[in-house]
């Protein structure tokens, strides 16, 4: 497993329930396209696995 992970917002969360939203803003991202590359842990896989459908993950 890679010790990097990087990934993007290439979806708006308008509509989704504030679930999702908080999960976006806990992972850093605030607007569309914007890239974040963290250290790849289970806690960051598991909040990306539930908004895998709004964002693009490249490791």
């Amino acid at each position: 497993m890679n010790e990097i992970i990087t990934y993007s917002q290439v979806k708006s969360y308008i509509g989704s329930p504030k679930a999702i939203r908080a999960t976006l803003i806990g992972l850093g991202l605030t607007k569309m396209h914007k890239t974040i590359t963290k250290k790849n842990t289970p806690e960051l896989r598991g909040m990306l696995a539930k908004v895998q459908h709004l964002v693009k993950v490249e490791e």
